[in-house]
């Protein structure tokens, strides 16, 4: 599908990579972008094009309501997502593990649910999902947050399946760090978010399955073809303790 007058959806707007898919939607010729944000206050821009809206993808009503007002999508980017930095055996582990399911793959399911018949509607278009490098490989201080996004990454290649006949294409994203508020305490080489935004859509006209967003997914997805298990980088760093997290 064309970026250019395409009518979008970005969840989880008002910052980071969701602020920057915004940006690059708008920069690329998009007609209209509706900026989904649990509060729409939260949104800053002069730009008419950009519609701000109430959208907490773990609530059931703010998607249908979503649903209900924005029939012309023809584009879903599912950016929103959450992370909490938990080890397995972290005592609150399993809150975390919830609250990051909820929003990371129950969230991304709910959006697809919701705007499928829409999309059917009006062409077919297109879904793009936030994932990320730990979608392939676990990062032990950060276990539930991969977690996660396996998750999130099975439900989008059952959802590339499914809504093939009806001519969308579902999209996965994966990026190292970025550098967004969600990244901020990780003491390593970091991606601007517009990058991946941009790369993002480039991706999406291509019709491309993957889109490996920046050098850290491109070396990280090389490395695993060839070894499914942990890269010998990982492993070093892994072995002795040390966590990226400050």
């Amino acid at each position: 599908m064309q970026i250019k007058n395409c009518v979008a959806l970005v969840t989880g707007a008002n910052r980071g990579i969701g602020k920057s898919y915004v940006e690059a939607l708008l920069a690329a010729g998009a007609a209209k972008v509706y900026a989904g944000t649990r509060n729409s206050t939260d949104v800053e821009t002069t730009d008419k094009r950009v519609i701000p809206i109430k959208l907490d993808v773990t609530n059931q009503s703010d998607v249908d309501a979503a649903a209900a007002q924005c029939t012309d999508v023809t584009l879903l980017i599912n950016n929103a997502g959450v992370m909490y930095e938990t080890k397995p055996l972290d005592s609150d582990a399993i809150d975390h593990f919830r609250a990051e399911l909820e929003v990371n793959a129950f969230g991304l399911l709910r959006m697809s649910q919701a705007f499928a018949p829409i999309l059917k509607k009006n062409g077919g278009g297109a879904i793009a999902n936030m994932l990320s490098v730990v979608s392939w490989f676990v990062y032990p201080f950060n276990a539930t947050y991969c977690a996660s996004k396996f998750a999130a990454l099975g439900i989008s290649e059952g959802l590339r399946t499914q809504l093939r006949s009806q001519g969308t294409h579902v999209t996965a994203v994966y990026a190292g760090f970025v550098d967004t508020d969600m990244a901020a305490k990780a003491n390593a080489p970091k991606t601007t978010p517009l990058q991946v935004a941009e790369k993002t859509l480039e991706g999406i006209e291509k019709e491309l399955d993957h889109v490996h967003s920046d050098s850290q997914s491109e070396n990280y997805w090389e490395q695993l073809k060839e070894d499914r298990g942990l890269s010998k980088a990982m492993q070093e760093v892994w072995s002795s303790g040390a966590s990226v997290f400050a």
